[in-house]
């Protein structure tokens, strides 16, 4: 066995994979159910992380040094748990956040202008009928966006919104009184309240858990919409779809969900007004080299007995 074997959840860019093969062995796990996983940490002494961890996986790899997300939300990891096991936590702060940034806005353009709406109604209704539908759009310059979590993306969707489009930008964040210049800080209700276009990009915490939720919903504008790209737990997935499908809300995009992937037979995919995407916010080719090479960078230093330089846990070296 080799000194050091990485164990990787999911494949990643060849870049990524030739500076870890510098330094260990490579396995990718067959698939990323929670006793696969287990079973392929045995040996590992790192982790490159694309998938949810078993919360019980330290226990599992008695070798382990380190796990590094391939990416920046830490709830696939167990944190928690490495911490108390001195098992360094890294991960890509702004690694992604032009790609998903960029995500929302076509998201944000395809619900409000309805490009993909169009293009189908004049295949298949013909020419007067889809510029008949033209009178149903909204030019966003005019309209208030409205960010839950105004962290690295959403700072970057707010840059977009208001300098490229001009619209006014509300938004609310764990950190009260450090919103960019750009956005106005409101309070949770009434963001959803104000804004025609919500956007999600907050953490899964414990407080965001359930955060749009069948009241927060109802407070928003007939005709409004709602773009998640932070965890599917964020959203009281049943009370949009009630509010979908009675026409209250205009649309929805959503790029998470509570369980992934999606079943064949999942409400969701029967939904009017709603664009779906696979979890896919974050990927282009770009934010993939990126990320894969700033996870082998990582874990570099920590098979290399030096910190990180997100170094997610650094409490553990003074413990």
């Amino acid at each position: 066995m080799a000194d050091d074997v990485v164990l990787l959840t999911n494949p990643i860019h060849p870049e990524g994979e030739a500076i870890l093969k510098e330094h260990a062995e490579l396995v990718v796990a067959p698939d990323t159910e929670p006793d696969t996983l287990r079973r392929f940490a045995r040996d590992a002494t790192g982790i490159v992380v694309r998938a949810k961890l078993p919360d019980d996986i330290a226990d599992h790899a008695p070798r382990l040094k380190g796990m590094v997300r391939h990416g920046v939300g830490l709830d696939f990891i167990p944190v928690a748990q490495a911490t108390a096991k001195k098992i360094a936590v890294a991960n890509l702060p702004g690694s992604n956040t032009n790609a998903v940034a960029e995500f929302v806005v076509a998201a944000l353009l395809n619900l409000k202008r309805r490009h993909a709406r169009f293009d189908a109604m004049l295949r298949d209704e013909g020419w007067d009928r889809a510029r008949g539908a033209a009178g149903q759009t909204a030019e966003i310059s005019a309209e208030t966006l409205g960010i839950v979590g105004v962290g690295a993306i959403g700072s970057r969707v707010a840059q977009i919104a208001a300098n490229g489009f001009g619209m006014r930008v509300i938004g609310t964040s764990r950190r009260s009184g450090q919103m960019p210049g750009n956005v106005e800080e409101v309070a949770l209700d009434r963001l959803f309240a104000e804004a025609d276009v919500v956007v999600l990009s907050c953490a899964l915490t414990d407080e965001t858990r359930g955060l749009a939720n069948a009241q927060r919903i109802a407070l928003m504008k007939p005709g409004s919409v709602l773009i998640n790209v932070s965890r599917g737990a964020v959203v009281e997935t049943p009370s949009l779809v009630e509010a979908l499908e009675s026409g209250r809300l205009a649309g929805a995009a959503l790029d998470v969900f509570e369980i992934q992937p999606l079943s064949e037979d999942d409400p969701l995919l029967r939904c009017p007004n709603l664009l779906l995407s696979p979890h896919v916010a974050a990927i282009t080719a770009t934010s993939m080299r990126a990320m894969s090479v700033g996870a082998a960078e990582e874990m570099r230093l920590i098979l290399s007995g030096q910190p990180p330089l997100n170094f997610v846990n650094p409490e553990i070296r003074d413990s």
